[in-house]
């Protein structure tokens, strides 16, 4: 394949990814409403899995290749982008309003399940078989209380019907084409991807850990971003760091679960040291948040300067 085409092939593969995982969730949302399926068990489950299916599709593929540094600096690298780049941009534009719960629950679990991936990482300096089957139990059960927990507050709000007219009502047939057309999307736009990345990072010298955590991280989190910079244009960004927070821990469970049950992930100190910056980042951002429940255009500023300091780091390592 030559020079130029590679980059072509990765450009492919990352628009592939996002038109896939939005057409994907349009399907499956839309089956789903027709099951009486609540809209707010819908975005929890269906749409966070589909705005992931990138991170997956890469992540996965990079494992059944045996390519697993690709794998793991995709999940740090889009964590540590959605955190500080996506919700820090969403802040410059307006300020994002935080919901005290999530700052209980879901916000200390995504710190807690980086804490477990970098121990995890540690004993061994690899993340094997019977740890990616931990992770995947420990995501069913977060997955369980997550809804239970919000079904409960669903009912005692008495929330209006009308959040169910916001998903598309399409024919059985559409539906079907939506969810199969948008699952080979993924999963060759996440094949086109990791070669096309491999073959980018050896013609320049770098490493793959290096480009799974800068060009692979930002095309992969593309529905994160588009999501949260339309729903920060139009005011309604009072879930945002939710959204985030929400889609870092089922990159984490379910994508390193998943990768590591295919082939066992070895780790390195540079995964290491991410890790750590993650968490460090975490908790800068909680103190952020918690400070007023709110997140300001100063505070996206600093998270903006942070993420650029670090991508720098990075290139000089």
């Amino acid at each position: 394949m030559s020079y130029i085409m590679n980059y072509v092939v990765l450009v492919l593969g990352f628009a592939l990814l996002a038109k896939g995982a939005d057409y994907f969730v349009e399907g499956a949302a839309a089956v789903a409403k027709k099951m009486r399926v609540p809209a707010f068990i819908i975005g929890m489950t269906i749409v966070a899995m589909g705005t992931s299916s990138p991170e997956c599709a890469v992540s996965v593929t990079a494992a059944l290749k045996h390519n697993n540094e690709l794998a793991v600096s995709n999940v740090v690298g889009s964590n540590i982008f959605n955190l500080m780049f996506v919700c820090g941009f969403c802040a410059l534009i307006t300020p994002i309003a935080v919901e005290a719960g999530m700052l209980k629950r879901e916000y200390p679990f995504s710190v807690f399940v980086t804490i477990l991936l970098l121990v995890t990482g540690l004993i061994g300096m690899s993340v094997g078989r019977v740890d990616g089957i931990i992770m995947l139990v420990v995501f069913v059960l977060f997955l369980y209380f997550m809804v239970k927990a919000a079904k409960k507050a669903r009912e005692g709000q008495n929330a209006p019907a009308a959040e169910e007219e916001e998903i598309k009502d399409l024919s059985p047939i559409r539906c079907l084409i939506y969810i199969i057309g948008g699952l080979i999307a993924v999963i060759i736009g996440g094949d086109c991807v990791v070669d096309a990345a491999s073959v980018i990072a050896e013609s320049f010298g770098m490493s793959q850990n290096l480009i799974g955590l800068t060009v692979v991280a930002f095309g992969t989190s593309l529905p994160e971003l588009v999501t949260s910079l339309a729903a920060a244009k139009k005011k309604q960004v009072d879930m945002a760091l939710g959204n985030v927070i929400g889609s870092n821990i089922f990159n984490i469970l379910l994508i390193i679960g998943l990768a590591a049950v295919i082939s066992p992930i070895s780790f390195n100190m540079e995964n290491v040291v991410d890790l750590i910056v993650l968490i460090a980042m975490s908790l800068e951002v909680y103190l952020f948040a918690r400070k007023d429940y709110d997140i300001r255009k100063s505070e996206g500023v600093f998270m903006l300067a942070g993420y650029i300091v670090y991508m720098v780091y990075i290139c000089l390592r």
